[in-house]
């Protein structure tokens, strides 16, 4: 039988079980090393608020805010993009 992926979709390797996470999208529950990891910066303060501040010479970290998709849901918000047959078994950036 043809192989689709050379990684079969997951990012495992031969470690066995890895734990699962729900998916930021629609709650289904996704092996971690399956899920497609998004890592954003929020801000905590106003814009406005944070200029002032950053005047006066304060530092205002952002708060870091990680969301899991599953492969459905990422294929849909344009996470990752559906590739052809040759691209699949390329190991690059997919986004």
């Amino acid at each position: 039988m043809p192989k689709k992926r050379t990684s079969r979709g997951r990012t495992k390797g031969g470690k066995g079980s890895s734990g699962t996470v729900h998916c930021s999208q629609c709650g289904a529950m996704v092996p971690r090393d399956k899920a497609k990891k998004i890592t954003g910066r929020i801000t905590l303060v106003e814009p406005t608020l944070a200029k002032e501040l950053r005047a006066q010479g304060a530092f205002i970290s952002p708060a870091t805010d990680v969301k899991f998709y599953c492969v459905s849901c990422a294929v849909h918000r344009g996470v990752v993009k559906v590739r052809s047959e040759t691209e699949r078994r390329t190991n690059t950036k997919l986004r």
